[in-house]
Parts: structure tokens; sequence; C-alpha cells
């Protein structure tokens, strides 16, 4: 048997990919799965997709408790911004976490406030894998802040080219489209089919968006996780697409660097990853390429026409921008192979 896994949070979009994905992880067992709205209601009857997986056909949500959730070697929270630091308040100190929410990414408890309601509950290592450092910091961590699925996009785009010197970090420009599902399962009247089939709109614009802070923090930060000379400052615009899930991020700084210059950049930070993908010249990324995995795609420009480095990045914001990411997290938190339970390779078409 191997390591025992709770999650909370597991009746919602992240949950259910977690679950879709810990289902078929060879050394993962499934723990208590919480979910307080749903508890006493069949797994499936949420996620219908994972009927017939061994250990979910038949198994039931609890509620959230601590004492049940505590019985695990590893717990996943992926409960709406606030939740998780109440919970984590309550549990054991033995117990590992990966948190899917914002609760633990901000340094500033000042952007914090800016940002979000509640009491500010302090940082956790951030993990994102494929940071300098990163690796090391989540290997010896117990509590672990699973990145947003927009700052991961932007942050895989862009930390190369800031780390060599090759973009400006007070004139970065991100645009990135979402699936729905990025704004999680309740039901709001303006993600019904209806409004968003057919239709693109912007969103939270104007640096009001709460990644924004997430974004700049990361990319201010140099090999070995000394800060940067000059903060970064971002212009973050966030679109809601018509699809249910992915995420394609648009992602430019003022750059005089020549394109080899920048394709070196990114191919000498991501050659041997087992997710991010630099595409060979002349292929873009797109959302359905990415589609089920854990894997992002990059390409990038020299745009000497407005002086300025492009970068694009595309990933599934279930996966590579949620649940995806924090199992591979935790497989570094458990001594396991990185990507053990995951894959590179997309669903297309």
């Amino acid at each position: 048997m191997g390591a025992r896994v709770a999650v909370a949070g597991a009746s919602g979009y992240a949950g259910g990919e977690l679950l879709r994905l810990l289902a078929g992880h060879p050394d993962l067992e499934l723990g208590p799965l919480a979910a307080n709205n749903s508890a006493g209601t069949p797994v499936t009857a949420a996620h219908p997709q994972l009927t017939g997986h061994p250990g979910l056909d038949g198994a039931v949500f609890s509620a959230t408790e601590p004492d049940v959730l505590a019985d695990a070697d590893l717990l996943f929270t992926a409960l709406p911004h606030g939740e998780s630091a109440q919970l984590a308040a309550r549990l054991p100190g033995h117990l590992k976490i990966i948190d899917l929410g914002a609760d633990f990414r901000l340094a500033d408890p000042d952007k914090w406030t800016q940002y979000y309601p509640g009491p500010y509950a302090g940082q956790w290592t951030y993990g994102l894998p494929e940071l300098p450092g990163a690796r090391d910091a989540i290997r010896a961590a117990a509590t672990v802040a699973a990145p947003g699925c927009y700052a991961t996009a932007s942050i895989l785009a862009l930390a190369p080219l800031l780390a060599a010197g090759l973009a400006d970090p007070a004139d970065i420009v991100v645009v990135a489209a979402s699936g729905t599902s990025g704004a999680g399962r309740s039901a709001r009247p303006d993600l019904l089919a209806t409004e968003v089939l057919g239709s693109m709109s912007a969103y939270q614009v104007g640096g009001t968006h709460r990644h924004t802070p997430e974004i700049e923090q990361n990319l201010a930060t140099e090999r070995g996780g000394v800060p940067a000379p000059l903060p970064v400052t971002l212009s973050f615009t966030p679109t809601l697409a018509p699809m249910p899930r992915g995420i394609l991020a648009t992602c430019t700084a003022r750059s005089s660097a020549s394109l080899a210059d920048l394709r070196a950049a990114l191919t000498a930070a991501y050659d041997h990853e087992p997710f991010v993908h630099v595409l060979p010249e002349g292929r873009w990324p797109a959302t359905g390429a990415t589609l089920g995995s854990n894997a992002a795609h990059l390409q990038v420009a020299a745009d000497t026409h407005a002086g300025r480095a492009v970068v694009v990045c595309a990933l599934d914001n279930l996966v590579k921008g949620a649940a995806g990411q924090a199992i591979q997290n935790a497989n570094l938190m458990l001594g396991l192979p990185e990507a053990a339970g995951l894959t590179a390779p997309g669903v297309s078409p």
C-alpha cells in the first residue's frame, strides 16, 4: 500500500480532478474525501466521470472534520479562499498539507489585505517545482501552497527571461484567457451557458485580479531565491473564454533581446523538465493540446517593432494549474517519482 491521502473540498472541479488523477496513481491510496455541502452523498453523483474507478464506486463524501482528515499521510485542501487556513489551524502538526487555494501564497500581509477578505494566515512553501531551487524546498516542506492557474502560466513564461536579464521587470503585461471551470462550481448567472457560449469577456481589469500580487511576488525572485534588485510591475487582464477548461496566457515584457537569446533562456530553463515544453519555432501553444495533461506549452517571439518579448503559454487550468501540480508537489514531499500518476501528453481533439 502507498501513502494515504485525503482531500478536503473533493466535490468541486479541482477536487474532482484530484480524485481522477489519484485514482490512477501507482503509489498513493485514497483516504477520507470531504465535502461539507455534499456530505453523505456518493462521490460519483458529483463526479460521474469517476464511475468505475477502484475505490470511488460506492465512496461517500464525509464532512470536513479535522479528526477524519487527519487519518492520512497528506491532505489536499481544495477549498474556497480563506477556508483552508481555518481548517489548517485545527489539524495536527504532523500532517503534510498541500493547499490549492490562495490562503498561504503571499509573503506580504498588506497585499493579502488588499486582494482578499479575512485575516492573513502566513506563507507556506510555494509549490511551482520548475522554479530554481523550488524542488529542494518542496521536498523539505510539510506545508505547500500550490500556485494559481493564471500565475503558473505567467511565471513559467517569464521567469527565465527575467532571471537571464532579458526582460524589464518594471514593464510586464499579461493578457490571459481561462475556461469557465477556473471560476469554480458554484452557480453564477454570468457563467450560464447562455452567457458564455459564443462570447468572450474581460473581468477584474486594472490590476484588481487576485493573481496579480502572486505573479509579481514570484517573478521578483532571481535564481537561488535572492530578491531581485527591481520590483516587478504587472498589468494583468484576465478574460473568460467559451470553453470548460484551459489557460492561454500572452505574456509580454519590454526587451531588446534577440529571438535566439529569448529561446535560449527558455530552453535552458526547461530542456530537462518533464512537463514544460518549449515548442519548435513556428508552432504556437493551443489549450486543446494540453487538455487533461500536466503539461505547459510555451512559444516565444521577439517583437522588434514594439521592443518587447512575447511568450505564450497554454496549460490545463485544472491539471497543471491545480490538481496535477498539487500531485507533482505531493510526489516530491513523499519521496516519490515526481511524474508518478501524471502525464505530459494531452487529449485532443
